[in-house]
């Protein structure tokens, strides 16, 4: 189930908004400031997020200046000021679409589909990269950066978080991570995924976001 985010402090807006994308299955979240919905919308990954431009906190030009520093989220704005400076200054900013207030409930609904589906077709189509909040793995590269900046790893470290990333929230065990990066054959034992785990995740790791989970007594997954 694809999940929006909608920053918007007009609870009746934001209550119908809601409504209407539930009922055609999105899963969704409200924020009711600029500066709560710019938390929320760097913590999680959501499929699309609906931003005002008035907001309390961060108006929601702010919002997404941050925000295209770290994701590149489809983003819709839906405000009040329509006027051709906002339009234009919204999607300079990064947004990939701008409507205003009155709207229709249908088009929106409609503009969330399409701008849901166009954004998983190219994420599909780039299937030599992984990415994962502000962590992109460029397979063809063999390159691996976070917030933009390149993250130096050893063959097996990336090795490993290439597999991992591969298989997202499916557990491995030790063992198992050993045979796969490691060989059946390899010198050493499964300690060694315990020390390369950690590498790992102290090098990826930025804020909020870890993406190596330990699932005590079973083992590791990424998420």
């Amino acid at each position: 189930m694809h999940k929006i985010l909608i920053i918007e402090d007009d609870k009746e807006i934001a209550e119908l908004e809601r409504d209407y994308l539930e009922v055609n299955g999105f899963a969704c979240e409200i924020a009711s400031r600029g500066t709560t919905g710019l938390e929320k919308s760097l913590a999680t990954d959501y499929d699309l997020i609906i931003i005002d431009v008035m907001l309390p906190g961060m108006d929601g030009f702010d919002v997404i200046t941050k925000l295209r520093k770290k994701k590149q989220t489809p983003v819709i704005f839906l405000s009040a000021r329509g006027n051709d400076i906002d339009k234009i200054r919204g999607l300079g900013l990064g947004a990939d679409d701008y409507m205003t207030k009155p709207f229709s409930p249908g088009e929106l609904v409609a503009r969330v589909k399409a701008h849901i589906a166009r954004h998983d077709a190219l994420t599909n189509a780039s299937t030599d990269i992984i990415t994962a909040g502000s962590l992109v793995i460029d397979k063809d590269a063999h390159k691996v950066t976070v917030g933009g900046a390149q993250i130096p790893l050893t063959a097996k470290e990336y090795d490993l978080l290439v597999f991992l990333a591969e298989n997202p929230n499916r557990t491995y065990s030790k063992e198992t991570l050993f045979d796969r990066i490691w060989g059946m054959d390899a010198l050493g034992d499964v300690s060694t995924v315990t020390v390369h785990i950690q590498r790992v995740r102290d090098k990826i790791s930025i804020g909020s976001e870890k993406h190596i989970e330990t699932v005590w007594g079973v083992g590791y997954r990424f998420s």
